[in-house]
């Protein structure tokens, strides 16, 4: 289940809430649409509409990371396999 931070310490609030824009833009501009896909999905399961997107943003967050250790472009069919595997973790 995804972990309510907003009381820890070890969670910056300022990347948490541009990960969590990040997803709301791609809902909005549905693209990816596997984002979209991926929130109902998780919703249907029975999966808070919030922790969904929370769920997401840990997959945008590895995404992120990804490209950054390893100075690379976008993977879209990894960010896409990690998102089918939501609630599991990112890869």
């Amino acid at each position: 289940m995804a972990h309510r931070d907003e009381h820890n310490p070890q969670v910056n609030p300022h990347l948490r809430a541009t990960f969590l824009e990040i997803v709301e833009n791609q809902l909005r501009a549905n693209d990816p649409p596997e984002t979209k896909e991926t929130l109902n999905r998780l919703v249907a399961q029975g999966i808070s509409a919030e922790d969904a997107r929370l769920y997401i943003a840990q997959a945008v967050c590895a995404a992120t990371f990804d490209i950054l250790k390893h100075n690379r472009p976008f993977d879209r069919q990894r960010y896409v396999e990690d998102l089918r595997r939501l609630p599991d973790p990112p890869q």
